[in-house]
C-alpha cells in the first residue's frame, strides 16, 4: 500500500497528504510514480516479455508520458487513445488498436498512421480492413484476436473472453479467417491475440488460455501463414481487499513451458501497473444516522469513482484522523442515487464533519470512468515523486461544464 503514516500524518512518498488538502480542493487523485514503475520493473524482469500499456485504466497524457520513458508500449481500443498517444510521442510501431467496435473513420485513421497493428475482432472488420487498405494502397497489419471461450472466473461484468462475450472471433471460424488472409490483397497478418476479461489471479485460467493459443497458431502456420507474435493480453489481478495477487513467476514459467521461445510474446496490462498506485481523497461533508445506519457523506460520489456503484465492489478506505473508538459506516457521495455508495459496514474511527479519507488502489478504472453527472466537475490529479508533486490535470471548473 503506497499510504503510509508518520507521526499520524498520512503521506505518499514523501508528500504530507494533510498538507495537500489544505491547498488542492477535494476530492483529487494521487498517483505515486515509484508505484508504477515498480510495478512495471516487476512484469518486465520477471516475464521479459513485450509490454503495451493498457490505456483504459488510466490515460491521462503524464501517465503514458511515464509509460513511453519505461519503454512500453500501448494498446488502445479507440482513436482517441491513439491520439492521446500520438500527442506525447508514442512511436506509431508500439500502438496496437483493439476494440469490438471500430468505425471507418478509427481504422482509416490508424491505417494513415501506419499504427503496430490492429487487431481484428470480426470477420466483416477483416473485410473492411482490407478494403480500406487497398484504397489507400498500403498493406495493412493486423492481427486475429481470438476468443478462446474461457471462463476467467473474475467479476461477471469485466470478463471478455467466453463463447457468449462480444469480444474476438471464435475459434471455430478460425479456417474461415485463414481462407479470407489468404485471399486478402493489402492484409499483413503479423500475429494473434486474445484477452479474456481483467482481475485473474489464478494461473491455470493462463495456462489453458496459452495452450488454446498455441494450437491456433500452429492451425493457422498448417495453412501457409506464418505466426510471429502472440499478444496475449493483461487481466493480471491485483489485491483490493483480501484478493491473492497474480504470481508472475508462474506466468513466467508456463511460457517458457508452452511456447517454447517460438514466438515474440506481449502483454497488455493496465489495472496491474497503476491500480494499487493511486488514491482517491475524499472529504466528509455531513455526518447523519437513518434507522440506526451511521452515514458519512462524502464530497466524492460515484461521478468520481464509479467502480463501487457498477461492480458492487469494495476498496480499503483510510481515515486521516485516528480515534480508539470505532464504529461501523456506510460511506457514500452525495450524488442523487442510491447506488451512490462506497461501502456499507465499514468499521472506521469514529468520524467528524471535516475529516478526510483515503479510498485506496483507484489508480485504474477511477478518473477515466468519471463524470460529469449531477453538473458535478471532473477532479484534479496529481502524480507524487519523491517529495515532488505535480498537478497532471486541474480541475474543471463548473462555468465549463455549464458551456458544453
Amino acid at each position: 500500500m503506497i499510504l503510509n503514516f508518520k507521526n499520524q500524518i498520512p503521506f505518499i512518498e514523501g508528500v504530507n497528504l494533510s498538507n495537500l488538502t489544505k491547498t488542492i480542493e477535494t476530492p483529487f487523485y494521487i498517483y505515486s510514480q515509484n508505484k508504477i514503475i515498480d510495478s512495471f520493473q516487476k512484469i518486465q524482469n520477471t516475464i521479459k516479455t513485450n509490454i503495451y500499456y493498457a490505456l483504459k485504466a488510466n490515460s491521462n497524457l503524464a501517465i503514458i508520458s511515464l509509460m513511453k520513458s519505461l519503454g512500453a508500449g500501448v494498446d488502445t481500443v479507440s482513436i482517441g487513445e491513439i491520439m492521446r498517444s500520438l500527442e506525447v510521442g508514442i512511436n506509431p510501431n508500439k500502438i496496437i488498436f483493439e476494440g469490438v467496435g471500430k468505425s471507418k473513420n478509427d481504422i482509416e485513421f490508424a491505417l494513415r498512421n501506419n499504427i503496430r497493428q490492429i487487431n481484428i475482432e470480426s470477420i466483416e472488420e477483416l473485410k473492411l480492413i482490407n478494403e480500406l487498405a487497398h484504397s489507400l494502397k498500403i498493406s495493412a497489419n493486423i492481427g486475429i484476436r481470438f476468443n478462446p471461450d474461457i471462463d476467467a472466473l473474475t467479476l461477471d461484468k469485466i470478463t471478455t473472453g467466453r463463447k457468449k462475450d462480444k469480444f474476438g472471433i471464435n475459434l471455430d471460424k478460425i479456417n474461415e479467417i485463414c481462407l479470407l488472409i489468404k485471399n486478402s490483397k493489402s492484409i499483413n497478418l503479423k500475429g494473434i491475440s486474445c484477452h479474456i476479461g481483467s482481475q485473474i489471479n489464478d494461473p491455470n485460467i493462463y495456462e489453458k488460455v496459452f495452450i488454446k493459443m498455441k494450437k491456433a497458431s500452429e492451425i493457422m502456420e498448417q495453412q501457409d501463414l506464418k505466426i510471429n507474435h502472440l499478444d496475449l493480453g493483461g487481466g493480471f489481478g491485483v489485491t483490493y481487499e483480501n484478493e491473492k495477487e497474480i504470481d508472475l513467476k508462474i506466468i513466467s514459467n508456463l511460457l517458457d513451458k508452452i511456447f517454447e521461445n517460438k514466438y515474440e510474446i506481449s502483454f497488455e496490462p493496465g489495472r496491474y501497473l497503476v491500480a494499487n498506485a493511486g488514491v482517491l481523497i475524499t472529504k466528509i461533508l455531513i455526518t447523519k444516522t437513518n434507522d440506526e445506519v451511521n452515514f458519512l457523506i462524502t464530497d466524492a460520489g460515484m461521478q468520481t469513482l464509479l467502480r463501487p456503484a457498477l461492480y458492487n465492489v469494495r476498496h480499503k478506505i483510510i481515515p486521516f484522523e485516528d480515534n480508539a473508538k470505532k464504529q461501523k459506516y456506510t460511506i457514500a457521495g452525495p450524488i442523487c442515487e442510491s447506488t451512490d455508495i462506497f461501502a456499507k459496514d465499514f468499521e472506521l474511527p469514529i468520524q467528524s464533519s471535516g475529516n478526510y479519507l483515503a479510498i485506496c488502489d483507484t489508480g485504474a478504472y477511477g478518473f477515466v470512468m468519471a463524470s460529469n453527472y449531477n453538473s458535478r466537475n471532473l477532479p484534479t490529479e496529481l502524480l507524487i515523486n519523491d517529495n515532488n508533486y505535480a498537478v497532471i490535470r486541474k480541475k474543471e471548473n463548473i462555468s465549463e461544464i455549464i458551456k458544453k
